[in-house]
């Protein structure tokens, strides 16, 4: 069933607060056939794990409309090519309804158009073209604003049009607000009062609050037809409660002094509430576009065009138009538009940006290139293999956004807070009120109606709101630019508890494939020896064979051809190379054919002792040389294994090798504990048996034999090749297959939590502390009331401060093995 499951990230605005987050996750989870729904404040997105037998995303739309918000699409006009029939009008329609991301596709066959609404940032208008392609038919050509060039720059669009919004309404705002300060205290400002005017007062903060303010209406509208509140609720209540009153006291001034009050005037209350609320809205809009920077660098990495061949000659195209097996001419400093393999040419390729790996990596025929990765100094071409969503590129921006809109477990608590904060904070209000009204001093009601404001304005459930989702999004965004992919926050908090490591010998401390250590002679040449046993061993298929060829190769021996070549089953092979009887293989072989092996045996026995395979080389019946063949460390896993244990891990390697052979590479490496000879099979079963003993234990694998164990493990870490990183069994991808990213990883999910605790900390001390503080309780004490006008600058500067100190991990390096300093 999980293999139906799809997963999407649905861009939604209005949302003000943590409230109208869960308000919307709640109306998507009631959605049937949705499993699983999060909404992140901080990013304004919903991700959303549902089966698409079940469930639509018209259904999801709807639901978020239901919920009283607006999912952000985009709609393009597809001109098509092809269509005879009306049959072809529901072939082209199911073609285009099938593409993830799409809501509403409608095939117009009278103008031959199609019209295509679609979740802005998840359709391309290459992923149109090619489902229209594979229908049978062709996009002419497109009309409106469409993904990719247009789709994730909608959603970038949506929310510049709001930032500019607030920026119009503050700026107004503030051009009223300040005369009405000006005219409610004519003993400050001399002249200046004679603005003085309850009138002219009246008129200047009406638009402010019906016109700046009034988004805070339409918020708590909605909320209320839902029979809910939030924090566009306490706002409009709260300024509301400040306007009216000042209005009763325009339009009735005898009343009120009739009853002791005298004339109440709080225009400027209400109007300066309202705009250094805004302003702080402002100001976090702003904050919180900085935490997705990493996002939108990795989507600016992306080239607009691409060099390919077409009928012969070179062109310039589009990237969307890029085709797989398509023949891509790369020139120096040139990016590489999409992934594929290298056919002809050479250069070496500066792959940082994408594996997190400083050295430019050299690249031949045959070899794999990544898109977005930047061509340093000579000319290829490359055939594409991967393009538009399919492209490494695409896949770790996908994985990433996933990543930003999941909640770990910490963000629960404040989740579930938030959803009582608000009716709370009604009651707090109500009580205040109540409590000034009995016991207050005269006039107690304007004291009463002060105070009930104050509390309703300096409440913050923005602040809660933002704590965790600032902090996931900066954190996996850093991840993402050193290459190391993290699939949710449910994986960033485990793999700060983690205390024990294990990392998989073969591919992940280990190159994976062995390599010549050692050469013993009885005084050949070691050259010599190479040249004959390499030319011998080129007929043989087995690894350790390949090993004496490549060894030979690497030293720039040149081989000569053999003949009658015989590979002897378990013991070894014999050859004739340059008129030399060649005999490589295992002492039992040389010791067949009457030889004595002259004092090597001990020789081996050590070489057997580090966990290296003794391979005897005889020439003319004579031994002459055992040459030591073993699987090497890679560079940097020793110095990775101490960086590791800095950080107070334990660390254990899982092999499948004898004991012997385990125990050799385990102290190579440094690690604390060797597992060994344990069968693909059992690695599930080893990391089991550590948890068993009370250990949270991160394993480290290559994703592929190692997925039991890493679906097993509390935080599974992949290492991936550059361009598979959608590996499904592992919480953490590295891409670049570093250790270093381990490190990274474990460091940067530490420093991540702590901040987040640093944020709930502040949010919950910030209500809970100043709440009782705008209610009036140090007047009994000091005579001191927190004036409405400091409590919204207070409110707002709770939720800029939290996104700061989230902005913080931008500053979080991840340098070779300095990570693990920085934890």
């Amino acid at each position: 069933m999980n293999d139906l499951l799809k997963t999407i990230s649905i861009p939604i605005e209005g949302m003000s607060c943590a409230t109208c987050a869960e308000r919307n996750a709640r109306a998507l989870r009631q959605v049937p056939g949705v499993k699983e729904a999060d909404v992140n404040f901080g990013t304004q997105k919903a991700v959303v794990k549902y089966d698409p037998e079940v469930a639509g995303l018209p259904a999801l739309a709807d639901a978020i409309k239901s919920a009283g918000y607006k999912a952000i699409t985009e709609k393009t006009t597809l001109a098509i090519g092809g269509m005879s029939c009306a049959s072809c009008v529901e072939r082209v329609e199911k073609a285009l309804q099938a593409v993830d991301g799409v809501i509403l596709a409608s095939v117009n066959f009278a103008t031959e158009n199609a019209t295509v609404e679609f979740i802005a940032g998840e359709v391309t208008p290459d992923d149109l073209a090619r489902a229209v392609a594979a229908a049978g038919y062709k996009v002419i050509a497109t009309e409106g604003e469409a993904a990719g060039e247009g789709g994730e720059d909608a959603e970038a669009r949506a929310r510049r049009r709001e930032y500019r919004r607030l920026q119009r309404k503050v700026l107004a705002g503030a051009l009223l607000s300040i005369p009405v300060f000006v005219g409610s205290f004519p003993e400050w400002f001399g002249s200046l009062g004679r603005l003085n005017n309850v009138y002219v007062l009246w008129a200047l903060a009406t638009p402010v609050q019906f016109w700046v303010g009034w988004q805070f209406y339409v918020g708590a509208a909605g909320a209320a037809r839902h029979r809910s509140t939030n924090m566009n609720t306490l706002v409009a209540v709260g300024s509301s409660s400040a306007y009216l009153y000042s209005v009763a006291g325009t339009l009735f001034p005898s009343f009120f002094k009739s009853q002791g009050l005298g004339t109440p005037m709080y225009f400027d209350t209400a109007a300066i509430i309202i705009t250094l609320i805004l302003f702080g809205r402002m100001l976090e809009a702003r904050a919180r576009g900085q935490t997705s920077e990493a996002i939108k660098k990795l989507m600016g990495l992306r080239p607009k065009t691409a060099r390919v061949l077409r009928g012969g000659q070179q062109v310039d195209i589009p990237v969307d138009e890029v085709g797989t097996g398509d023949i891509v001419i790369m020139r120096p400093g040139e990016r590489l538009p999409v992934d594929g393999v290298v056919v002809e040419g050479g250069s070496s390729v500066d792959e940082s940006m994408i594996t997190g790996e400083s050295m430019p990596v050299t690249k031949q025929p045959g070899d794999e290139v990544i898109g977005a990765t930047i061509n340093k100094a000579g000319s290829f071409r490359f055939r594409a293999t991967r393009v538009g969503r399919e492209t490494a590129l695409a896949q770790i921006i996908r994985l990433v956004q996933e990543a930003q809109g999941t909640k770990p477990p910490i963000a629960r608590l404040a989740d579930v807070i938030a959803g009582y904060f608000v009716p709370g904070v009604f009651a707090a209000a109500a009580l205040t009120f109540v409590i000034w009204i009995i016991f207050g001093p005269a006039p107690a009601f304007t004291y009463a109606l002060l105070n009930f404001v104050a509390v309703l304005i300096i409440a913050c459930p923005c602040a809660l709101g933002l704590a965790t989702p600032t902090a996931i999004m900066v954190s996996t965004g850093k991840g993402a630019e050193a290459g190391v992919l993290i699939r949710g926050g449910d994986s960033l908090e485990t793999a700060h508890k983690i205390g024990t490591i294990v990392l998989d010998k073969t591919g992940t401390l280990t190159r994976g494939e062995p390599a010549i250590t050692d050469v013993i002679t009885d005084g050949w040449d070691e050259g010599e020896v190479l040249r004959l046993a390499g030319s011998a061993e080129q007929g043989s298929e087995h690894p350790l064979g390949a090993a004496i060829v490549a060894g030979a190769a690497e030293r720039g021996i040149a081989l000569e051809e053999a003949r009658g070549f015989n590979a002897l089953a378990g013991q070894g092979i014999e050859a004739t190379v340059a008129g030399r009887a060649v005999l490589i293989g295992n002492p039992g072989l040389l010791a067949g054919r009457g030889m004595r092996l002259n004092g090597f045996e001990e020789r081996a026995r050590l070489l057997s002792g580090e966990g290296k395979t003794p391979m005897f080389v005889a020439i003319d019946n004579n031994p002459v040389a055992v040459i030591g063949v073993a699987d090497r460390l890679k560079e940097g896993s020793r110095e990775a294994v101490a960086a590791l244990k800095k950080l107070g891990l334990e660390v254990v390697m899982l092999t499948g090798d004898n004991r012997r052979t385990a125990a050799a590479i385990g102290a190579q490496a440094g690690v604390d504990r060797t597992l060994a000879e344990v069968l693909p099979d059992g690695k599930a079963g080893e990391v089991k048996r550590l948890q068993a003993e009370g250990k949270k234990v991160a394993m480290v694998g290559d994703g592929i034999n190692d997925a039991p164990a890493l679906a097993q493990a509390d935080v599974g870490i992949a290492i991936g090749t550059g361009t598979d990183v959608a590996m499904e069994a592992a919480d953490i991808t590295l891409i670049s297959g570093d250790l270093e990213g381990v490190i990274t990883a474990i460091s940067l999910s530490r420093r991540t939590i702590q901040i987040i605790r640093q944020n709930l900390f502040w949010a919950f001390f910030y209500n809970t502390a100043l709440i009782p503080v705008a209610a009036g309780i140090l007047y009994p004490f000091f005579g001191l009331l927190l004036n409405p006008i400091f409590a919204a600058g207070a409110m707002g500067l709770s939720s800029v401060t939290v996104v700061s100190n989230s902005l913080r991990l931008r500053r979080f390096k991840a340098g070779r093995f300095k990570a693990a300093k920085a934890a």
